[in-house]
């Protein structure tokens, strides 16, 4: 679907009126495509207290072939970058800034005490405006919950005000993250600074990920570019919108795509998995007789690598004006058939070791809407059901997250009515709508190979949506 204002405000006519006229001005947003780097430009690094992660940035810095340049806060990375092999310099003279970069990375996990933050405010006071557009804010604490001084855990519970913060002022499509690195997971991190300091990150903003100790097998090496090869991934809802785009992201990092949608929905099923090289399945998931049809399908496979519940409807009125079988209709297949779809292929054994689970729940399940009680409800209990199951299926060696899609432009969303529809676009720090690919580009990132210490996670693709936390 086309957003008119987005293409007239990036006219040359448009910018000069919306200019004069104080209107947002948001810009096109860079994504992927395959044969570009992982970071157009430079990174510039910093640090507070005695930073934790300096090595392991270094290495994976030289893998991703980035080049890195130092605040003045950091001289030592001048060094630890030079023992691992990486070309980098400083950046400024004296007080003047430096060149323009395409990220700020700043190594926050030695911070240990409230008294330290100057060092926050000097590196984004200094840098901010040195930001290319499109470009990328990472933050890397650690856990609060893990420190072990409870100034610590203050200290690092504070930086998630720090980057929604800076989420909302650095504009011109600039991603702000936070990223709580475990001690013990540095080896870990790779996958989340690949996607997080790429253009698959297009839409994800102002978010909180947590990377933890590897659950399942630990990938020695990987091939970056198809990371998901001779992986068997299942994707429900996979005939059109959100979930043909996953089933397109998956199959272009190698997977082969078992792609699922309700019996009616059969030519469009047929069409995007003969595309991609996949097989279909017509199922109507919310039947009682799914979760045994997928366990037969899957051990027919021989076992799949990963399970995307894409699938799930809406059936949207007030409560009070809501018949009971809408209600019903909704959290069974949005909620109910996810849990038994779980429990049936994990106790068959039918996901095979390392295996990964990404739900797709929503926004409306984090700050609610409208008519939208039975949705929100279902969605609001997939994210429950995550962040519950992550440590009972981390036994297993699986791992399980969920993406929360904000607006998303799709067929459903154009027909929203007009001021709604627009209001939706605009309620962001991106000021637009997301794409499915971007939904589809962050579940790829949680079900890759190298994203063992990823689970538990709830990813907004929301472009920092003024809804919700």
């Amino acid at each position: 679907m086309t957003d008119s204002y987005l293409d007239f405000a990036n006219s040359n006519l448009g910018s000069r009126i919306a200019q004069a006229l104080g209107l947002p001005q948001p810009l096109p947003l860079e994504r992927y495509r395959a044969d570009q780097p992982v970071i157009k430009g430079s990174v510039l690094l910093a640090a507070g207290g005695a930073p934790e992660l300096l090595p392991a940035l270094a290495g994976f810095f030289k893998s991703m072939a980035v080049q890195t340049l130092a605040h003045k806060s950091l001289p030592q990375w001048v060094i630890v970058a030079n023992q691992a092999g990486l070309m980098t310099g400083r950046w400024g003279v004296e007080d003047k800034a430096g060149e323009k970069v395409k990220a700020l990375v700043f190594d926050a996990t030695g911070m240990a005490d409230s008294t330290q933050t100057d060092a926050l405010y000097h590196f984004f006071h200094d840098a901010a405006r040195s930001v290319l557009p499109c470009g990328r804010v990472l933050v890397l604490g650690r856990p609060p919950q893990e420190c072990a001084s409870a100034r610590k855990a203050t200290m690092q519970r504070a930086l998630e005000g720090l980057t929604r913060s800076l989420a909302k002022e650095m504009k011109r499509a600039i991603a702000v993250q936070l990223v709580y690195v475990a001690e013990g997971a540095e080896d870990q991190l790779e996958s989340s600074l690949r996607f997080l300091l790429s253009p698959r990150c297009a839409y994800v903003s102002g978010q909180v990920v947590r990377v933890g100790l590897p659950v399942g097998p630990v990938v020695d090496t990987l091939d970056w570019k198809q990371p998901l090869a001779g992986k068997k991934v299942l994707v429900t809802g996979a005939s059109r919108g959100i979930g043909a785009a996953i089933a397109e992201v998956m199959a272009r990092d190698g997977a082969q795509v078992i792609c699922l949608d309700v019996p009616q929905a059969q030519a469009d099923l047929d069409a995007i998995a003969s595309r991609l090289g996949g097989k279909s399945l017509a199922l109507d998931i919310g039947s009682p007789q799914a979760p045994d049809a997928l366990v037969a399908a899957a051990q027919a496979d021989g076992g799949w690598d990963v399970v995307v519940h894409n699938a799930g409807i809406t059936r949207d009125k007030t409560i009070a004006n809501m018949k009971l079988h809408l209600w019903q209709s909704v959290v069974n297949v949005n909620l109910s058939t996810q849990e038994r779809i779980n429990d049936a292929l994990v106790e068959s054994g039918a996901l095979k070791a390392g295996a990964r689970i990404v739900c797709v729940s929503s926004i409306s399940g984090i700050a609610g809407n409208f008519g939208q009680t039975n949705y929100a409800l279902s969605k609001a209990g997939v994210i429950g059901m995550v962040q519950s199951m992550a440590p009972v299926l981390a036994k297993q060696g699986i791992t399980i997250n969920a993406v929360a899609p904000g607006f998303i432009e799709t067929q459903m969303t154009a027909l929203v009515p007009f001021a709604m529809r627009e209001a939706g676009r605009r309620m962001n720090a991106m000021g637009q709508g997301g794409q499915p690919v971007d939904v589809a580009e962050t579940i790829a990132w949680l079900c890759s190979p190298a994203s063992s210490g990823l689970s538990g996670n709830v990813v907004r693709v929301c472009g920092q949506s003024l809804l919700g936390a």
